[in-house]
């Protein structure tokens, strides 16, 4: 007896209608302040890892959304990076009600150019925080909200990480996961 194991994926275009503000939508988003959404990058709008490391969120083979080249320590390293299933309609969607704002405890060099392809030259995230804007307390970097606005009550932060945020634990929404 031979047996054989296939795998059929099917794929399917998703497609979604992005429908404008209404009027009266936009005027009161132009007179109110908008409230500030906090992203986090790693494992919250992408996945990555870097030349002989695999994460295991990532089934093997499936190709990166983009590669980045840095340079870290005079080493140069590549991360492959793989975005939410999603992500960009997310962001787009988003940004027409909230504020968006990259904070990562990633080093500014990896984040700043994760950040401009999540961007792709549309604006919306333009105001970015990195590991030297965390507090690092017991070996792990704590992200302060306070760095982003003096009001706390207009921000709220999109992260998989509770240590990052503990604290502001009020403030925060738990990461959507991985389809």
């Amino acid at each position: 007896w031979t047996f054989y194991l296939l795998y059929i994926i099917q794929y399917q275009t998703v497609r979604y209608d992005i429908l404008p503000l209404s009027t009266i939508s936009r005027n009161r988003l132009n007179t109110v302040k908008r409230k500030i959404l906090v992203l986090d990058l790693d494992e919250t709008l992408i996945h990555s890892h870097h030349d002989g490391v695999l994460r295991p969120t990532v089934r093997p083979g499936t190709p990166p959304d983009f590669i980045l080249k840095v340079v870290i320590d005079k080493h140069p390293v590549r991360f492959f990076v793989h975005k939410r299933p999603h992500v960009d309609f997310f962001l787009e969607v988003v940004s027409q009600w909230y504020e968006l704002v990259v904070f990562t405890a990633s080093m500014e060099i990896y984040g700043s150019a994760v950040a401009d392809k999540l961007d792709n030259n549309k604006g919306f995230l333009k105001r970015r925080y990195y590991r030297q804007h965390c507090t690092l307390d017991s070996g792990s970097y704590i992200k302060d909200l306070s760095v982003v606005h003096d009001d706390l009550s207009s921000i709220v932060i999109l992260d998989n990480s509770p240590g990052a945020y503990r604290s502001h634990p009020g403030k925060t929404r738990p990461d959507f996961r991985a389809v």
